[in-house]
């Protein structure tokens, strides 16, 4: 996310930005709140993370590849209007190219007797591995399932040799933010969705 991103009338800055005291003194209120967090290969607790993955079984977690496209596409759809948040969590529908699992793009899904149920996606710059997004068949959420995606995403890259793991979302998603701490994300950043005031 940049230091800020405008969408007409918001503005995403971070809690830390000094910016904030003046847009709040020219009438402009916070509509939404995000977060980011970080994961190190030196604090990734692997037998942790392998127990996340273990944890639903029977279902088969493992990485995606280009045979599983039309299956990402459709869950992407699927759960296109579950991105809370505003403008800085906003949902960007896949393509079939970025759906597809090919360089430094990666995928790991959850499959119930052969029909993906749940997803990470992540790219890789160097070293670092951001979180693009994970999202749960709303008929397979509440059972660990984008827990062991993303620790699926975070076993495969750190034998890859990856050494940093970003993720985020907005914090009114408690799923994802549940998700992430037990994959040992630490948050470490938070944003703020301000909206202009009404000038009707």
């Amino acid at each position: 996310m940049s230091a800020a991103a405008r969408h007409s009338a918001t503005e995403v800055v971070r809690d830390d930005d000094p910016r904030r005291e003046a847009l709040e003194a020219a009438g402009w209120t916070v509509v939404a709140t995000s977060f980011g967090a970080e994961l190190t290969a030196h604090g990734a607790d692997v037998v942790r993370l392998r127990g996340l993955v273990g944890a639903v079984a029977p279902l088969e977690v493992r990485p995606l590849d280009e045979g599983d496209v039309e299956a990402v596409l459709d869950l992407d759809a699927r759960t296109a209007e579950d991105y809370p948040g505003g403008p800085a969590t906003a949902h960007t529908p896949l393509t079939r190219s970025t759906a597809s699992a090919r360089g430094a793009r990666r995928s790991f899904g959850a499959f119930d007797d052969g029909v993906l149920v749940a997803m990470t996606i992540v790219d890789r710059d160097g070293d670092v591995v951001e979180t693009d997004r994970t999202v749960v068949a709303p008929s397979h959420r509440r059972r660990g399932l984008a827990s062991a995606v993303k620790a699926a995403s975070v076993l495969a890259m750190l034998d890859d040799g990856a050494r940093r793991f970003r993720t985020g979302g907005s914090a009114d998603n408690t799923g994802i933010l549940a998700a992430s701490a037990r994959s040992g994300y630490v948050v470490d950043e938070r944003w703020l969705t301000y909206a202009a005031p009404d000038v009707g």
